[in-house]
């Protein structure tokens, strides 16, 4: 079972599938797929972690021509998951915000001379 701080699952693409799916508890994998410009395979492998996690879990319903479908629904663990992964990926951003403005400072400075 996949640890989300420690393998090569991103913050960002969990937060964005996160967010779809609580969105849109009907949404396909295929859809998914191409919403967040992942691969299927990832997209797949990323919902199975968050099932196997316990963080989403699946309720089936018939569509059309009696194929099999799902809704992925955010459990309380995924939603309180889904806090901390958010927290975390925005404090990252905030601190690459904050080297990106000092390297800017620094090539403004230079160009000044």
């Amino acid at each position: 079972m996949p640890d989300f701080q420690k393998n090569d699952l991103k913050d960002g693409e969990i937060i964005r599938l996160l967010r779809e799916i609580e969105g849109s508890p009907a949404v396909t994998q295929r859809e998914l797929s191409s919403r967040l410009d992942i691969s299927l395979g990832k997209v797949n492998y990323i919902i199975k972690a968050l099932i196997n996690k316990g963080l989403v879990k699946t309720d089936s319903f018939k569509k059309n021509n009696n194929k099999q479908a799902y809704f992925y629904l955010l459990t309380p663990h995924g939603l309180e998951e889904k806090a901390r992964v958010t927290y975390r990926f925005l404090r990252a951003k905030m601190e690459e915000y904050d080297r990106l403005k000092e390297e800017i400072e620094q090539l403004q400075r230079e160009v000044r001379k």
